[in-house]
Order: C-alpha cells, then structure tokens, then sequence
C-alpha cells in the first residue's frame, strides 16, 4: 500500500519522530510505513489521517490486485 506520510509529513513541519510521539509509535514504524514496508492497523491509519487532519484515503493509497 503507497501512502502520502512523507509528502504530508513535510507540508505539516513534522519530522518522523514527532509524528511517531503524536501517533504512539515508534519512529522505526513511522519509516517501515512511509518506505512501504509496513502497513499500520486501521487504528494507526485512522490516527496518522488525524494528525494531518484528512480522510484516511488521502493518506494511503490502496491497490487493488
């Protein structure tokens, strides 16, 4: 699953480790997520769309197979 962290990260001043603090994770997750490495729970999508104040499908870009 691609995402819009990085690029929302940036417009919003926050690096990694502010946004894992926000969020409740670790900074680690924070890269495994935005590098595509790692697709969070609902509940860590739902939370890193708050912290930019969008839907969480501006956020993640889901795939189809």
């Amino acid at each position: 699953m691609k995402n819009r962290i990085r690029e929302l990260r940036k417009l919003n001043n926050l690096t990694q480790e502010e946004l894992s603090i926000k969020v409740c994770v670790s900074r680690q997750s924070i890269i495994a997520i935005e590098s595509g490495k790692y697709n969070p729970s609902l509940e860590l999508a739902y939370n890193i769309s708050k912290v930019f104040n969008c839907r969480i499908e501006d956020v993640f870009i889901f795939e189809e197979e």
